[in-house]
């Protein structure tokens, strides 16, 4: 994969940083989409493909792309396909600041040092070139606006975004009701973008515990929607934190 086009983890970080603050919208949400869009961009290669709603390694040749190309291996390495939504469930320890530093490096944006109530150190992240940024939610736009179905990547990069609450960031107010529905409907065009996000959503509403089962023998009770289960061992992307210090505070 060349380095030429901008990955789908990185659109999306783009989308939920704040031009204005530094901040990035939805933080909590954001760490399962960007885990979602590992996988969405990892299938545009050809590397994984949907068993079900598993997801399984169909070519584990790396692709270029270090932080991809570790993940790919975390799936190489189950040996069996995995629950899309026990994948982006587990921890995720500094995915979103790796993605930070790497646009860093990329010079896509560029790091201000602060302070939190005049103590905490605090590191926000500002677009060097915001014409990136309105060029990836122009597509967002186009593909809402004409009501042509959009290729599989703006539809896959539209899943996530309503995935993890972007809507609101991307269309605020009464007057982008309409615009966040019909993000919220470009959700079929893409069948890999729409298992993540749909993966992404169960995540946040805790339904990410079993896989859906067939009613329960007589005379015995299925497990209540509320139950959950241990999930599955950690699969992280390692962190790649700024000066070398897991202390330092990273804008959400």
């Amino acid at each position: 994969m060349g380095r030429s086009r901008r990955t789908l983890p990185e659109e999306l970080l783009l989308l939920a940083l704040d031009p204005t603050t530094g901040t990035t919208a939805q933080p909590q949400s954001l760490d399962l989409g960007l885990a979602g869009a590992q996988l969405v961009e990892l299938a545009l290669a050809g590397r994984i493909a949907p068993d079900g709603d598993r997801i399984a390694v169909v070519a584990p040749r790396p692709t270029g792309d270090p932080t991809l190309d570790c993940a790919l291996e975390l799936l190489r390495r189950r040996g069996a396909p995995v629950r899309a939504v026990n994948w982006i469930g587990g921890p995720r320890l500094g995915l979103r600041q790796t993605y930070l530093s790497h646009l860093e490096r990329c010079g896509m944006v560029h790091a201000v040092e602060g302070q939190m109530c005049g103590v905490l150190p605090t590191t926000r992240y500002q677009a060097t070139d915001t014409a990136i940024s309105r060029e990836i939610k122009a597509r967002l736009d186009s593909a809402i606006r004409t009501g042509v179905p959009p290729d599989p990547r703006t539809a896959a990069l539209a899943a996530l975004a309503h995935a993890v609450g972007l809507g609101k960031h991307l269309y605020p107010g009464n007057e982008g009701r309409s615009s966040r529905s019909r993000l919220r409907d470009l959700i079929r065009h893409d069948p890999m973008g729409g298992l993540v996000a749909h993966a992404v959503m169960d995540v946040q509403n805790g339904a990410a515990a079993q896989p859906r089962r067939s009613p329960a023998p007589a005379g015995r009770q299925a497990p209540g929607p509320g139950v959950r289960t241990a999930p599955e061992p950690a699969r992280g992307v390692p962190a790649q934190p700024r000066h070398g210090s897991m202390a330092r505070a990273v804008a959400h």
